[in-house]
Formats: structure tokens, sequence, C-alpha cells
């Protein structure tokens, strides 16, 4: 993980010194949780490999739940969101297919008590609500990438990366 003229780069690259394993990266907004509220991330692939991931994970560190809302599945065209929930597991997703992952876009959560709206460049793409179960948490920030070589397609051919340009946190009051 590097910045560089105010750019974040999350690498996804092989290292000789883990025999040739993929290494990822992440970071979170740890120990500065809350319960509701709004994310955008200002972010871009530079091309395909590892499954790239913007979501909120819970402070208690115990899944369900969970709320993705950009995870591209390690495909360079396909955006998605999900919200997990349980138990058992349970989950509803969407998905934004044929969309350009490597250009700049705004990705976006508003999470209240009674729905969650994902958003793209400041438009809202799809929108959660009651009667799925709405996580009542209080959630982390956390940006990622990971390899799932061997199991599923997130196996890069290349080193790629997860560039993040701003993250911007909007809280209520009552959640800080």
């Amino acid at each position: 993980m590097t910045v560089y003229q105010g750019i974040l780069r999350l690498k996804t690259y092989q290292d000789s010194r883990y025999q040739n394993r993929w290494i990822t990266g992440g970071l979170c907004q740890c120990g500065r949780p809350f319960t509701y509220g709004a994310v955008f991330i200002r972010s871009r692939i530079t091309g395909p490999g590892p499954n790239s991931a913007e979501l909120l994970w819970p402070r208690s560190n115990v899944w369900p739940p969970e709320i993705d809302f950009y995870e591209d599945l390690a495909q360079p065209s396909l955006a998605t969101e999900s919200v997990h929930w349980g138990p058992p597991h349970r989950m509803e997703t969407y998905q934004l297919r044929h969309f350009n992952t490597s250009a700049w876009h705004t990705w976006g959560v508003i999470w209240t008590p009674k729905s969650i709206t994902f958003t793209v460049d400041g438009y809202g793409w799809h929108r959660v609500s009651l009667p799925t179960p709405i996580p009542r948490v209080p959630m982390d920030v956390n940006i990622e990438q990971r390899t799932s070589c061997g199991t599923n397609n997130a196996c890069p051919s290349a080193p790629e990366s997860l560039l993040v340009d701003w993250v911007a946190i909007y809280q209520p009051r009552s959640s800080r």
C-alpha cells in the first residue's frame, strides 16, 4: 500500500519472498465505527484479477452483517452491491454489468434505520429497504483487494491496483 501524489494505491503483486504468492492489501477505519450515515469513495481499478471491495464491516468482527457498496468480483466490467445478514447467512445483491470500473467513479452508500441506498457518481442505482433486514450494529469502513487463486476467478495474471482518490464519511450526531 502506498500514497503518491495524493492517491492511495492498494497493490496486488507476486512476491518472491513468499513463493511468488499474490500479495494484497486493505485498510479500515477501525476504531471509529458508526451506526447509520453515508460513505462515498472515489476509486478505480487498474485491471482485472483481484477482487476489489469497499464495504462496511461490523465492529465486533462477527459476520454477518456486511454492506458491500462496491465489489467487482475480479471482473473489470462488473460492479456489485450486497447486504448480508443472518444467521443463517442470507444476502441481497444487485449488479451493474458492462460498467467500466477502470475509470474513476464515486461509489457510495447511504445507510438509515429503514433503508440502504447504493450510489455511483451521485446517482442512486439500487435501494434495499424493510422488510429486508437492515444492519443495526456499529460498522467500520473497509477498502480491500483479495485474491482467491485456485478457488475462483479472483487470480491476477499481472500486478494490479485499486486506486483511491478520496473518502468522505458522514454520520448522524447520535452515532459519533
